[in-house]
């Protein structure tokens, strides 16, 4: 069996749930191609894993200030470079295609009349899961950004519908979590943000790309490093970031507290923040400043939940496809799982910002 699979590189939880997938479809003797879009080939790191991979330029969400910048987002598009990238992408010696959210694969697959597989968080959308914020334009976008035959998403929860638990990849890091927090907000300004832990009574460590590396009073700055980042996950008690999926989802599995900060502007963002509260995983808020980080350190709730490696069943399922239903799949994976329950009133002491 041999697969394209293609993932939208904008930021990097897509790709952390893609090194999870490869390392388990090749445990199943799958050969793999991998397409990855939204960022120059320059400015992807660490992948070895994905051989000979291609890039394309795809679409992507341009964001200024913690707020998705809409007028550079069109002006970085160029719809006549992707369309040519769709026309060219010959699909005749794959038996199968899977975007994570990647356009070009996607359109490429509808208009050669491929099955292609969504799989990842963007398709849980497709269903009656927790949202805010959305509207007919982000409605659209989660549905015609990169189509496909059949949707997986996955998500921390299942609300009685066929999602799969988040996609965690396996890692050799082992700590013992100590009384600091691990700051991550690409999206934000990173002065603004150092000037705000630097109030707080409390040890930080801030991965950032665009800080002297070094201590700064009580917060310990990093630059990005995907070994780096990892030692920092595992050696903290809890963590402050966006609201991404991928972030959330890893330190939901290690028992981490959880803050976040939505991108404004961005549906996703806001719906994951959402789901945090109403699971009683996480708290939320709209802004980074001493109230919010005080009262993360002080009311934050703690839960480790112990996802199964859901990688290794779909590298398995899609091995087997179509014989093995979603349905089946999903009830199979969650099996086991203790999850919180959902619609309950979370307890997380006081109220949250929106």
């Amino acid at each position: 069996m041999k697969i394209l699979y293609g993932v939208q590189g904008t930021g990097n939880g897509h790709i952390t749930r893609a090194r999870a997938m490869q390392a388990a479809l090749y445990e199943q003797g799958i050969a793999v191609d991998w397409v990855f879009s939204g960022r120059p080939r320059e400015k992807f790191f660490d992948m070895a894993a994905f051989g000979e991979f291609k890039v394309f330029r795809g679409l992507s969400f341009a964001t200024k200030a913690g707020k998705v910048d809409l007028i550079k987002t069109f002006a970085e598009v160029s719809l006549g470079q992707m369309l040519q990238d769709i026309k060219t992408l010959d699909l005749r010696q794959y038996d199968l295609v899977v975007t994570d959210f990647e356009p070009v694969v996607a359109w490429a697959a509808r208009k050669q009349g491929m099955p292609c597989i969504g799989i990842g968080h963007q398709y849980a959308f497709d269903h009656a899961i927790p949202k805010t914020d959305n509207s007919f334009a982000s409605d659209a976008i989660m549905k015609w950004f990169a189509p496909v035959t059949l949707g997986i998403g996955v998500h921390w929860h299942h609300f009685n519908l066929p999602i799969l638990p988040p996609i965690i990849e396996a890692d050799n890091h082992h700590g013992v979590p100590g009384s600091k927090t691990l700051v991550y907000l690409p999206f934000e300004k990173s002065e603004r943000v150092l000037t705000e832990l630097k109030t707080v009574d409390h040890q930080f460590i801030f991965h950032c790309a665009d800080l002297p590396e070094g201590r700064h009073n009580n917060v310990l700055v990093k630059g990005f490093s995907r070994d780096g980042f990892k030692e920092s996950l595992h050696t903290t008690d809890g963590v402050i970031c966006n609201a991404g999926f991928e972030l959330a989802s890893e330190a939901l599995s290690l028992g981490r507290k959880i803050m976040v900060k939505p991108l404004k502007g961005q549906m996703e963002q806001a719906s994951n923040a959402l789901a945090l509260v109403q699971l009683g995983l996480g708290l939320s808020t709209d802004d980074i400043n001493t109230s919010a980080i005080q009262h993360f350190l002080h009311r934050a709730p703690l839960q480790r939940i112990d996802y199964p490696n859901v990688a290794e069943r779909l590298a398995v399922w899609l091995s087997r496809y179509p014989e093995q239903t979603l349905d089946d799949l999903v009830a199979q994976v969650w099996q086991g799982v203790a999850i919180p329950e959902y619609g309950a009133e979370p307890d997380l002491g006081m109220p949250v910002a929106s």
